[in-house]
């Protein structure tokens, strides 16, 4: 019986040794996998956190570059309106002018336009105070033979100057039309005194 004692405890050690050798070989495998994973996760961390940087660098500089030009846009719209005041504050500085300046504007625009024949000149309620058939009279002399302006009965709708009306042309004499027409030759000097 020492045979069969001895040949189940040989087996018995065998089959420990297999077992220490098949849990040892497991272990080792178990380790690797882990090892192999944790190396993929922590590259894909990396990954992820410098694909996540880039996309905050590039969104704060999307955010700034928006701010900037907001910025930017808000100043030019001031700058903007303030121009436009000027340009509007210049055609109320031209309404205040005395009648007698008035009368002036009116002769020396209308004499120095040359093609003059028999046009009807609009004022506005203002004008229509200033200017009376002796100052028309005294006009029409100064023309010439070419000289036939009327006092319109129409009423404009302007702030100051006149307008020469025949057959549905018209010059336009206002002081709007006058400043809107300096605005663009003006307007970057302006801008240059007001912003420097």
């Amino acid at each position: 019986m020492t045979n069969v004692s001895n040949l189940t405890s040989k087996i018995l050690k065998d089959a420990e040794e297999s077992k220490i050798n098949i849990l040892a070989s497991a272990e080792e495998e178990k380790n690797k996998i882990l090892a192999k994973k944790i190396a993929k996760a922590k590259e894909l961390e990396a990954e992820i956190v410098t694909k996540a940087e880039l996309e905050a660098k590039v969104k704060r500089e999307r955010i700034l570059s928006s701010a900037v030009l907001k910025v930017r846009n808000n100043k030019l719209s001031a700058k903007q309106d303030v121009i436009n005041e000027v340009f509007e504050n210049s055609v109320n500085k031209l309404t205040t002018i005395s009648k007698e300046q008035f009368l002036d504007f009116v002769k020396k625009s209308i004499t120095s336009l040359g093609v003059i024949g028999d046009q009807s000149l609009i004022l506005n309620k203002e004008g229509n105070e200033f200017i009376d058939s002796a100052f028309i009279y005294e006009l029409n002399q100064e023309l010439g033979a070419n000289g036939n302006i009327k006092l319109s009965s129409k009423v404009g709708e302007f702030k100051g100057g006149f307008i020469l009306e025949k057959n549905g042309i018209e010059i336009n004499n206002t002081y709007e039309a006058l400043v809107s027409s300096l605005r663009d030759e003006l307007e970057f000097e302006v801008a240059r005194v007001l912003f420097n």
